[in-house]
C-alpha cells in the first residue's frame, strides 16, 4: 500500500482534519526534538482509535501511540508508519466506594490538570502529580510518580484497547504495577481511560502540599529548558543524579545536549540539540557511570524511530 493509498483509505476512518503527513515530531515532544512522522493522527474517540489500529494491522503498517510526548526522544529521521496521539478528553466523578470517590479520566487528559483539579477539592493523594507533565494514559503505562507518590497508590482500573481490537476493563492489580513499569506495553494494550479512587480531605492541606512540591521542583529541576524529565530510572540503592555528579559530569555537553547544571539527573536541550546529540550524551553518561561505579543506568526516556 502506497502513502497515497493510506491517505485515501484513512479518510474513510477519520476526518481529514485529524490526519497530517510528514508532521514534525519536534512540535509534539517536550524535548522539542524529532523528525517527521510519516502519518500523524489524533482520533476523536475510542472507536476511531480502534479503526485506525485495525487498519494499520491489516496493512502491516507500523504504528506508535503517544500521549503528551513528555518522555519521548524521537529520531532526527522521524518515525515510519502512523503516530497516534491520544486526544486530551475529560475527567469526571463517577461514584463512590466506601470513603473513596471514583473519578474517570480519559487517557489524553494531562495528568497534572487532573491532579490540580483533584487537589482543589481536597484530594491530597494527587498533590505529587501536579508537576508531572504527561498524560493520564502515559502516567498509567509507566506508573508515574514523584515525592513518594505514584499512580498505583490510587488507580482502581483502566479501560484498554487490546491487541485483538477489543475494548476491555482491567483492574489495577492486573497491570502488575511496579517502579516506573506496568505490563501494558508488553501486552500491547492501549489505555483509553482510567479510574482513580480518591479519599477526600482538607483542600487547604492539599493545596499546601502541592505548593511545597511545586517550590521544590522549581528549586531543583531545570524547568527552563526542554527535556523529557528525569532521564534515568533510579537504580536500586542509588540516585542517578548523584552518580552522574560524582563522575564529574555536571554541565557536560555534546552538541546542543547537556547534563543539567541544576540537576544531573536531567539531560536537557540546551541549544538546538539533535536527537543524535542526546543519544550520544546518554550513552556517554551510562558508560562513565558503569565504569566508575559498576551501576547500569536504565533510561526512563522512550526512544522512537531509532
Amino acid at each position: 500500500m502506497t502513502l497515497l493509498d493510506w491517505k485515501e483509505e484513512l479518510k474513510t476512518i477519520c476526518p481529514s482534519e485529524h490526519i497530517s503527513f510528514e508532521e514534525p515530531m519536534s512540535r509534539h515532544t517536550s524535548f522539542r526534538i524529532g523528525g517527521p512522522a510519516e502519518c500523524y493522527i489524533v482520533p476523536k474517540d475510542a472507536e476511531e482509535l480502534k479503526q485506525v489500529i485495525l487498519f494499520a494491522k491489516a496493512n502491516a503498517i507500523p504504528f506508535t501511540v503517544i500521549g503528551n510526548g513528555t518522555n519521548l526522544l524521537v529520531s532526527d529521521d522521524g518515525i515510519r508508519g502512523i503516530v497516534i496521539r491520544m486526544e486530551e478528553g475529560s475527567f469526571s466523578e463517577i461514584g463512590t466506594d466506601g470513603d473513596r470517590v471514583l473519578y474517570r479520566a480519559d487517557a489524553g487528559v494531562l495528568f497534572s490538570s487532573f491532579a490540580k483539579a483533584a487537589v482543589k477539592l481536597g484530594y491530597s493523594e494527587l498533590a505529587y502529580a501536579t508537576g508531572i507533565p504527561g498524560s493520564v494514559g502515559g502516567a498509567v503505562v509507566m506508573n508515574a510518580g514523584a515525592y513518594g507518590g505514584e499512580v498505583k497508590d490510587t488507580l482502581r482500573s483502566v479501560t484498554v484497547l487490546t491487541k485483538d481490537g477489543e475494548i476491555v476493563e482491567r483492574t489495577a492489580e492486573e497491570l502488575q504495577l511496579s517502579y516506573r513499569h506496568s505490563n501494558l506495553s508488553e501486552k500491547e494494550e492501549i489505555v483509553i481511560s482510567a479510574v482513580f479512587a480518591l479519599k477526600k480531605g482538607s483542600p487547604e492541606e492539599a493545596l499546601s502540599l502541592q505548593a511545597d512540591y511545586t517550590a521544590r521542583r522549581k528549586d531543583k529541576q531545570p524547568l527552563e529548558y526542554p527535556s523529557a524529565g528525569s532521564t534515568f530510572k533510579r537504580p536500586e540503592g542509588y540516585f542517578a543524579g548523584k552518580l552522574i555528579e560524582d563522575c564529574g559530569l555536571r554541565g557536560f555537553q555534546i552538541g546542543g545536549a547537556q547534563v543539567s547544571e541544576k540537576h544531573c539527573g536531567f539531560v536537557i536541550n540546551k541549544a538546538d540539540a539533535t536527537a543524535e546529540d542526546v543519544m550520544q550524551l546518554i550513552g556517554y553518561v551510562q558508560r562513565t557511570v558503569s565504569e566508575r561505579f559498576g551501576v547500569v543506568l536504565e533510561p526512563e526516556v522512550r526512544f522512537l524511530g531509532f
